[in-house]
């Protein structure tokens, strides 16, 4: 009774307030779970060795900074395209425009990942499918789920992450019992020792630790994600505080308990850069069983962040048209309130994934994720930045004050930019993800030169455009 009357409840703009406290503390945590962990862990173990599990820790510091600077953006005022929007208010409409669009790109290109992520999963088990035509027909099976009432959307990301902490709970128990009471021959060869006995709990040295934080940003995008959920949340003052206040435990538990159990069990050179390091460690334990079933439960997680990817896209694209951003058809939404033209669009962009795993499958998951990595980058700086100008506003009493306040804002904001200031120069030390930085400056030149020609087309309604993108400083 209460789902269905929660349906004809819309936002301000059309959508309907289908998404339930379950639903919410879900999403929020599928969205700090997926691939980057289930797939990306084993190239950042071969990197990093043991010391993964302090790049996991300190990167994770930094993504509580920035959930917690997003929580009072989002209690200060709840809106659709929350990213774009806030961009817009604090730091200029260039920059809304930029913002906007360029998280589009962003989870498009995230969305690329994770269907390459999910064919070499299924692969696991159908060699001979080729890996293009299995991220096809995950595509599309994604854009179909999306199309139906946000409600559903809901109850199958509950259902996703219900699968992912079910597994990865199961994996810390089981491998914390193999551990205390020496079952098997993992229990035999396995102990808190491996974690520093082979070569040092840093094997390959600083160099190889510092080139693990771009595979361990990839990890954690989509934890922003939470805030594309506002206009769609039941008393949000009451649940995206929860939300989002449960992160450090979630880092706590499905990160670095996860790692320090896998690597406690296996000494960090029997993982490879090229698999699951869960597969991997389960089918080593000799239970071939758990092994699909792990195979499984990382291929729901894959499918899972892509499916929040395109969530995501399809409402951000109706805020931009609804902003004279983008065309106007992506305002309207269907019978069940949901964004279908931006939905369906995102998916069609999504089909260049398949075009790239047609081409070159070996690398496709590597080049996608590196590049989608700057993207995350800017977002999160983009969140942080608003919310220093936010709080200057608040100093002058220009904007009312949020009922969920980030501690010692300031100086922690400067730090976070400064990470991730510090994890952009990282990309240019290694080669595989130096392709990232190569396709920043058409990243630019597309969503700078799409701005002006934007501005000009607005013409007198909006002013002239600008002369270029305004900097950071001069827009409060």
């Amino acid at each position: 009774m209460t789902d269905a009357r929660s349906a004809t409840e819309l936002s301000d703009d059309g959508l309907a307030q289908g998404l339930t406290t379950r639903h919410i503390r879900m999403i929020a945590i599928g969205g700090a779970i997926g691939v980057g962990l289930f797939l990306g862990s084993g190239k950042g173990i071969a990197y990093a060795g043991p010391a993964l599990i302090a790049v996991y820790a300190i990167t994770g510091l930094f993504i509580f900074i920035i959930m917690r600077a997003l929580g009072e953006l989002l209690m200060y005022r709840p809106v659709t395209g929350s990213l774009a929007e806030y961009a817009r208010e604090f730091l200029g409409p260039a920059y809304g425009f930029i913002t906007g669009w360029g998280y589009w790109i962003t989870w498009t290109i995230i969305g690329m990942g994770e269907l390459t992520a999910s064919g070499i999963f299924i692969r696991y088990w159908f060699p001979s499918v080729p890996q293009y035509l299995i991220v096809l027909i995950g595509l599309l099976a994604l854009v179909a789920l999306n199309l139906v009432k946000v409600g559903v959307f809901g109850e199958a990301e509950f259902w996703f992450a219900s699968i992912k902490i079910i597994a990865i709970v199961g994996l810390i128990a089981g491998g914390t019992a193999v551990l205390l009471f020496d079952l098997g021959p993992a229990g035999q060869t396995g102990g808190l020792s491996n974690l520093w006995d082979h070569g040092g709990f840093a094997p390959q040295g600083l160099p190889a630790v510092l080139l693990a934080f771009q595979i361990v940003v990839f990890s954690y995008q989509g934890v922003e994600l939470i805030g594309m959920t506002a206009a769609e949340t039941k008393d949000r003052e009451r649940v995206l505080p929860r939300a989002i206040n449960s992160v450090p435990w979630r880092i706590g538990v499905f990160y670095l308990g996860t790692l320090i159990v896998l690597l406690s069990l296996f000494p960090w050179d029997q993982f490879s850069a090229a698999e699951s390091p869960f597969v991997k460690a389960l089918a080593h334990v000799g239970l071939p069983a758990a092994a699909s079933i792990m195979n499984f439960v990382v291929t729901a997680s894959a499918l899972s962040a892509c499916s929040a990817g395109l969530f995501s896209n399809g409402r951000l694209l109706k805020k931009l048209a609804a902003d004279g951003l983008a065309p106007k058809r992506f305002i309207k939404t269907n019978s069940g309130h949901v964004p279908a033209a931006g939905v369906i669009a995102s998916g069609a962009v999504m089909f260049i994934g398949v075009l790239i795993n047609a081409v070159v499958p070996e690398k496709a998951f590597v080049y996608i994720s590196s590049v989608a990595t700057l993207g995350a980058i800017w977002s999160w700086g983009v969140i942080v930045a608003c919310h220093l100008v936010y709080r200057r506003r608040l100093k002058r009493g220009e904007v009312r004050s949020s009922s969920f306040r980030l501690p010692f804002a300031t100086p922690l904001c400067w730090i976070t930019l400064g990470f991730l200031a510090f994890v952009t120069v990282l990309l240019a030390f290694d080669p595989a993800q130096r392709i990232a930085l190569y396709a920043l400056p058409i990243w630019a030149l597309v969503l700078v030169g799409g701005y002006q020609l934007v501005k000009r087309r607005q013409g007198a309604a909006d002013g002239p455009a600008p002369a270029a993108v305004p900097a950071l400083d001069s827009v409060d």
